[in-house]
């Protein structure tokens, strides 16, 4: 070794230490960037780490840079080499960031010394990306010694971010493992199936580091429709459809996966939502060779892209949501199963043991109205076998009612009220009571429709499960306005149960809220039916 070199040995070693020192990727980069301008004597530094996720093999997973001012990500920092956005910098100082800056956009170093120095950081043999040095203090260019000691400097970076990167996925595997944890509690808690469906879009969108997550299911059309979403602002995604002729629909519906690096420039992505996303994974949710729905996890316009890591663990935690899916519509198979039975049997005892009931107790009437003396007596009595004809003729209504089909009812939304209705009262155990205001099927959309359908489920669902109640009103108005002169539907379910206790649960609430307005409207909580207004009263309204 040179006199140059073997003196600088100690300050190499210290460099080496401190490069070791710490197990976040982010950090570590950062520090190896700041440790070899210090070794080398350069006033500016940048690592340019390969994209792993990019196929071309052209772009950049990170952009790391020391002393370059303005650079905060890749795209800042090659703004620079055009030499807009460093204004304060003395034009030397132009100069070698331009340069440094050039160098940095090449997938392979000039690697011989000069005005800008670069050498591969290679990580279990494979180059992880390039470190880039420029502005050497004191003037003159690199040597051969600063080429050197930065080699043999990359050699120990290399196997530090080897250790970090090794740590960081570890954590990622972790925290995907726990969100999959999380999703089967839930669905084996006795949560209904949209219950399970909100807990793996958060659990996605949270473990994604991403702007929204969105479970997508098939619409009957061809087409996937977004069911459930996980977003700050989920304003116009909830019933937004991919329609079946999308290149992504058919790809997904063939059970294979997408990956799109910016939503909003891709010409794939044809939806009205796709210009507010960026980096977005599509992961088809199947089970058993067959797709039940898609999980959709886009990140914000100009986020990092998804690498290869990230996308191996969202696949797998789309298989154990795929196989969370199939359980909950098992569940509610068999539930639906127990209806109809109970509804069947209903039915029998209707017609086997009350009508008959009924019938007798009218002929006995009759039999006393012909013996009866008192003219009054005879007209009550009267009056009395026809209010048990009525209750025979509704109660044969009722019957049939319990024997339709689902298939064999009208499809209007007055209709898809009444067998909700229906459905309900068995578990509860009494006839909740319905009341429609306005022309509803007329003036309800299809897509308002759906979702005030689902609106009533929950709230039907949490009055059973929850309220204990003993009396249930329901009421569809589609003549009400919103506050801001906006014509609208109003569902109103009120019980005169236990009311919402403290600290209780809410996540069936907010899934009503959260319906309402991704249509932009409103839902609110209030006094029940009970005494001195016990019980609780739901108030969901959107916009027709």
């Amino acid at each position: 070794m040179s006199t140059e070199l073997t003196g600088r040995v100690p300050q190499l070693l210290e460099a080496m230490r401190s490069v070791g020192t710490g197990l976040e990727l982010h950090s570590t980069l950062d520090r190896i960037a700041e440790t070899a301008a210090e070794l080398a004597g350069a006033r500016y530094a940048a690592i340019a780490v390969n994209g792993d996720a990019d196929p071309s093999g052209e772009g950049l997973a990170d952009f790391v840079t020391y002393g370059v001012p303005d650079a905060s990500d890749a795209s800042d920092a090659f703004d620079a080499s055009e030499g807009d956005v460093h204004g304060g910098e003395p034009s030397a100082d132009r100069a070698v960031l331009d340069a440094l800056l050039r160098h940095a956009g090449r997938r392979t170093p000039a690697g011989a010394p000069g005005d800008v120095l670069g050498v591969p950081i290679r990580v279990e043999g494979e180059v992880f990306g390039n470190l880039y040095l420029a502005g050497k203090r004191g003037g003159g260019e690199f040597g051969v010694a600063d080429l050197h000691m930065v080699k043999i400097l990359a050699t120990e970076a290399g196997i530090a971010i080897g250790n970090a990167r090794v740590y960081e996925q570890g954590r990622q595997r972790m925290r995907w493992i726990d969100g999959s944890v999380a999703v089967t509690t839930a669905l084996l808690s006795g949560g209904d199936a949209e219950d399970a469906l909100a807990v793996v879009a958060e659990q996605a969108r949270r473990l994604a580091e991403a702007d929204a997550g969105i479970v997508l299911l098939p619409d009957g059309d061809g087409g996937l429709e977004m069911v459930v979403v996980s977003a700050d602002d989920p304003t116009g995604l909830l019933g937004t459809v991919m329609p079946p002729h999308s290149p992504v629909v058919s790809q997904l519906l063939a059970g294979e996966p997408v990956f799109v690096d910016d939503s909003a420039t891709d010409p794939r992505m044809i939806t009205a939502v796709a210009p507010r996303f960026g980096p977005s994974m599509l992961l088809p949710l199947r089970s058993g060779g067959r797709v039940l729905g898609t999980l959709a996890i886009p990140r914000r316009r100009g986020a990092r892209r998804y690498t290869a890591t990230e996308r191996t663990l969202a696949a797998q935690f789309a298989a154990q949501a795929a196989l969370a899916l199939v359980l909950a519509e098992a569940q509610r198979d068999r539930e639906r199963l127990a209806v109809y039975e109970d509804r069947d049997r209903i039915a029998r005892d209707l017609h086997d043991l009350v009508i008959q009931r009924l019938f007798a107790t009218g002929l006995l009437l009759e039999s006393a109205q012909r013996r009866a003396v008192v003219p009054e007596v005879r007209t009550t009595v009267g009056q009395a076998v026809d209010e048990l004809d009525t209750t025979i003729q509704e109660i044969r209504t009722a019957i049939f009612a319990l024997q339709q089909g689902p298939a064999e009812a009208p499809a209007g939304l007055r209709t898809r009220v009444l067998r909700e209705v229906g459905t309900a009262a068995v578990p509860l155990g009494f006839q909740p009571s319905v009341n429609f205001v306005g022309p509803v099927d007329a003036l309800v959309g299809e897509g308002t429709g759906k979702n005030l359908i689902a609106a009533l489920r929950e709230a039907l669902s949490n009055a059973f499960r929850h309220a204990h109640a003993s009396r249930i009103e329901v009421v569809v108005d589609a003549t009400v306005r919103l506050p801001d002169g906006r014509e609208a539907v109003r569902l109103t379910v009120a019980d005169d149960g236990i009311g919402l206790p403290e600290g209780g649960r809410r996540s069936g609430l907010r899934n009503l809220a959260k319906r309402a307005e991704s249509l932009g409207g409103s839902c609110v909580c209030g006094p029940g039916l009970g005494e001195g207004g016990g019980g609780t009263r739901v108030v969901w309204e959107a916009p027709l």
